[in-house]
């Protein structure tokens, strides 16, 4: 398997809207991965689509060399998928969201306790395992819901707009954890340039179009600017 994750054209349309425009993506295993653009970019039906969460109007996708609209559900046991509004339940504890988590995954029971367990101390959660999820800071239940997604080990994690409402310190310290994962592909949209630059490449997308993929210092060296957020609007203007 040569890319983690493969996009051919792929296009989603709602009525005379165009989300997503043929894209063609290419993801390397083990890669940070981020699909960059504003509010209404495509990023989050582009996730959508790759993760099986949507079918495409045209065009196919490879996740893990699956094909998303044939072979959804083995994709689906080898992912972890983090939309916007994660289903966390309030009533539960931070301990009992992973155990419903892992037993919807389907992890052997004997293995529950000492994942969740691993994946609370890698996270900073340990001391709240029997806190409500309803009492958790915000940035606390992205760190519960990114645990929630990691019980099965998953190979490909996908994040949309995971640090979307958090406070900067907050935003620092998940990007820490993400930094901590190791055999894993991790693709993550965001609005945000300070964070397109913690990722190894980055897709600029706008109105569902590709504008550039590559390396944020190389971006910036193809569009001759200091920083990604010049060089995304030189990209605006070079498409138009």
């Amino acid at each position: 398997m040569q890319f983690a994750i493969e996009a051919k054209k792929l296009t989603k349309k709602f009525g005379d809207k165009t989300a997503v425009n043929e894209l063609d993506l290419q993801i390397k295993p083990g890669e940070i991965f981020g699909l960059v653009g504003p509010d209404g970019a495509g990023k989050s039906t582009t996730m959508r689509l790759l993760s099986t969460a949507m079918t495409p109007t045209s065009g196919e996708a490879f996740v893990l060399g699956l094909n998303t609209y044939k072979q959804e559900e083995d994709i689906r046991d080898r992912i972890g998928y983090m939309p916007q509004r994660f289903a966390l339940y309030g009533d539960l504890t931070v301990d009992e969201n992973i155990n419903f988590f892992a037993e919807i995954y389907g992890v052997p029971k004997k293995e529950i306790a000492p994942k969740r367990k691993e994946l609370l101390e890698f996270t900073g959660m340990a001391k709240f395992g029997d806190r409500r999820g309803r009492n958790l800071s915000g940035g606390m239940q992205k760190k519960l819901a990114l645990a929630c997604n990691l019980i099965h080990k998953p190979e490909i994690i996908m994040l949309d707009e995971p640090t979307l409402g958090v406070d900067p310190i907050s935003r620092r310290e998940f990007w820490r954890i993400l930094y901590g994962l190791t055999d894993v592909t991790i693709i993550v949209t965001t609005p945000y340039m300070d964070e397109a630059e913690r990722c190894s490449r980055i897709a600029l997308i706008r109105e569902g179009h590709l504008l550039n993929c590559d390396t944020p210092e190389e971006i910036k060296k193809q569009y001759g600017t200091k920083s990604l957020e010049e060089a995304f609007i030189k990209a605006v203007e070079t498409a138009a």
